[in-house]
């Protein structure tokens, strides 16, 4: 997908502002069943084609307005991920604003997870 410059310049602007991680060091927590939550930001029908194993979804439209009723603890460690990597930069930018703490972006998307061969679940 082409996105827009504006688009673009809003997410270049947030993203010094958060915590990224890439796609390996997720694999490996998964792996190593670490205690995280992984959210999946894309919107209904992006979930329903596939998603990476244990994730949740709360798409982008509506993470901001329910995610205080499905994580109450601001100290949550959360990893965001979109198709691309740009939605959930601009998601943890606003969970951090809603004082979250621990909120990481995971940089490359779901793009670069199916690059490197790993699975989804439908």
């Amino acid at each position: 997908m082409q996105h827009s410059s504006s688009f673009l310049e809003l997410v270049e602007e947030c993203r010094p502002l958060i915590k990224e991680t890439d796609i390996s060091t997720v694999f490996t927590r998964l792996k190593n069943k670490e205690k995280f939550i992984l959210i999946d930001v894309r919107e209904d029908n992006e979930w329903q084609q596939g998603h990476i194993p244990t994730a949740i979804h709360m798409s982008r439209g509506t993470i901001e307005r329910d995610i205080e009723k499905y994580l109450p603890a601001k100290d949550s460690d959360i990893v965001l991920y979109c198709s691309g990597g740009f939605r959930s930069v601009l998601t943890a930018y606003n969970l951090q604003k809603m004082g979250y703490t621990n909120v990481t972006s995971m940089s490359g998307g779901l793009r670069n997870w199916l690059e490197a061969g790993y699975q989804l679940e439908a």
